[in-house]
């Protein structure tokens, strides 16, 4: 049985419910190409992110810095990277109020119109996080892909933006 309040386990839960709301944040902004809203899921320093090929960061600012490079690309006024995101499987584990845990599994597809390539792949999240200034933000980002495929683009695929 748990010994704690109604209070403290409705807060618990408001708390996993913002942890979850700030991941489809973080995924929105990458897949609408907005690099502010992605920066503002991390902490303000000290952040630790692991994207395997794409790099470790000890800063979220680099990492926001080659988002902004790679998302944000264009090439006749197209985009050239299209991203899509999707997190399941969300495990929260809170440590207190102003610490948690969490892993997700994640699919993601990507278009690359100047390699006329399409990728698709699985992985895990394994985060941390902190309640920073009224809201909480990723203090860890660490993913590791499970399997991907990559595959061309025919000749008549049409991509519409």
């Amino acid at each position: 049985m748990d010994e704690r309040s109604v209070e403290q386990r409705v807060a618990d839960l408001e708390r996993v419910t913002a942890i979850k709301a700030l991941k489809y944040r973080y995924w929105r902004a990458c897949d609408g190409k907005d690099p502010d809203a992605f920066r503002a899921c991390f902490v303000a320093s000290g952040a630790s992110v692991d994207f395997g090929p794409l790099g470790r960061f000890d800063d979220a600012d680099r990492l926001t810095d080659i988002f902004r490079r790679i998302a944000l690309h264009e090439v006749d006024g197209k985009h050239v990277i299209l991203d899509m995101h999707h997190g399941f499987h969300p495990d929260i584990v809170l440590h207190g109020d102003t610490e948690a845990t969490g892993t997700w599994t994640r699919q993601f597809r990507q278009v690359d119109l100047l390699k006329r390539t399409e990728m698709v792949s699985a992985g895990e999240y394994d985060d941390a996080y902190r309640f920073e200034d009224g809201v909480w933000r990723m203090s860890r980002c660490h993913f590791t892909t499970r399997w991907s495929i990559t595959r061309p683009l025919t000749e008549d695929t049409v991509v519409v933006q």
